[in-house]
């Protein structure tokens, strides 16, 4: 695959990806394509060594696997969800002559840039339909029904220099000037676009905003790509096409959770049971477990905050990565990562066989911190691991800027890492 196809890809995945439910089905499309076998945790598992396989749970988090003879895996780590503005359970706000809809924000999201942007809304629906079932179904609004207007600057003279963000005031999305909009009638004919004939009654959602403006290149020689949630859907592409692109025979695995943004602690997220359940599942045995674990290594793939131009004081001088100009290996000394010597060293052999440069990212002394699943899972399963990330500007904005080339650079990484460990 040439980096040029790689990308063109990207873009559809980032395009048509708006939530961790459609994460998580449009993966399950691609593998499903590519010959894996999808795999139910209610029942039982009969695999077949040199057989590949996935298993999706709360329809946001994702496991899949080559199911080899070797259990010495290569296991890529990444996250499904992004920051975001998440619809309240009774979301319905009218006021002076218009209809609202009340969010939550999601995680870190940084709100200035949420002003004036064209709002499409999509998730999951639960609903009972017309035969007394509960059922669910996936929406996805792919056009401006929505924004949220700033102040303008004559009624806030001190916005260019003071200008606070109140996330239960100043947030909530304009969706019409009619007052008799009816939020469940909506609901219905958005389900009914969907495919969705027998929807009775709504019972519960989980809908999010997000912007409706494509991915694309941006820059005179299209050097940047700009998209919503590149943090961290960038990462859950690069381990799909790694998985898709090594043969069956060597042990590697992709885990793409949710919740990551929020912290990872819940029923699919990477403090939960989903990846423990999988690998004592596939091993068989509590012997082939601990055996795995002891010979697999975790690659924590994330974002990594590239040194800005603007704003280049903010970072650590040796340590502040730039963008297209390699994958960042990220470190910290209180193991807010969890990279050590022992997992940088066999990161770096692979990336010279595969003829890729790297950088490192440490945070300044006097700053805080982010940190990603990988800390999260090495503690909860005593997996060697190691935190890396692509070069982004923007992070955690509604649309962060990425560089043409280090996606294409880790896909090289991981697939000389899957050949080392084969």
């Amino acid at each position: 695959m040439t980096k040029n196809d790689f990308n063109a890809s990207l873009l559809e995945f980032l395009n048509a990806s708006p939530t961790p439910f459609h994460v998580t089905e449009n993966m399950k499309g691609m593998l499903s394509n590519m010959g894996f076998k999808e795999l139910q945790e209610e029942n039982s598992w009969d695999l077949e060594v040199n057989e590949r396989y996935f298993v999706i749970r709360n329809d946001s988090s994702i496991i899949a696997f080559n199911h080899t003879r070797e259990h010495n895996y290569t296991i890529v780590g990444a996250h499904t969800d992004s920051p975001n503005l998440k619809l309240k359970p009774r979301p319905v706000v009218k006021s002076q002559g218009s209809t609202q809809l009340g969010v939550e924000k999601y995680g870190g999201a940084l709100l200035n840039p949420w002003f004036d942007r064209d709002l499409g809304l999509a998730g999951r629906i639960n609903y009972t339909n017309t035969s007394g079932e509960l059922s669910s179904a996936l929406i996805n609004v792919n056009e401006a029904i929505a924004v949220i207007p700033s102040l303008a600057i004559h009624l806030d003279s001190d916005a260019n220099k003071n200008r606070s963000i109140n996330a239960q005031t100043d947030i909530v999305p304009l969706i019409c000037s009619d007052e008799d909009f009816d939020f469940d009638f909506f609901i219905k004919s958005e389900l009914t676009n969907a495919g969705v004939k027998d929807a009775e009654a709504i019972l519960s959602h989980e809908l999010n905003f997000y912007d409706v403006q494509r991915a694309s290149y941006v820059g005179v020689k299209s050097d940047y790509i700009a998209s919503a949630r590149l943090d961290n859907l960038l990462s859950c592409y690069v381990a799909l096409m790694a998985l898709v692109s090594v043969p069956k025979d060597e042990p590697f695995m992709m885990v793409c959770s949710d919740h990551e943004e929020v912290g990872s602690e819940s029923q699919s997220g990477a403090a939960g049971s989903f990846l423990e359940s999988t690998l004592r599942r596939l091993s068989g045995s509590y012997e082939a477990f601990s055996k795995l674990i002891a010979k697999s290594l975790l690659i924590s793939a994330d974002n990594a905050h590239a040194i800005h131009p603007n704003y280049a004081s903010k970072h650590e001088p040796e340590h502040a990565p730039k963008i297209n100009q390699g994958v960042v290996i990220k470190t910290n000394a209180n193991q807010r990562y969890t990279s050590n010597s022992t997992t940088v060293a066999r990161f770096k052999v692979a990336a010279s066989r595969a003829e890729v440069e790297l950088q490192d990212f440490v945070t300044r002394g006097d700053m805080g911190c982010g940190s990603t699943i990988g800390p999260i899972t090495a503690t909860r399963l005593g997996l060697l691991a190691i935190d890396i990330g692509l070069p982004t500007y923007a992070m955690h904005s509604i649309r962060e800027l990425c560089g043409k080339d280090d996606a294409y650079d880790l896909f090289l990484i991981l697939l000389q890492l899957g050949k080392d460990n084969g």
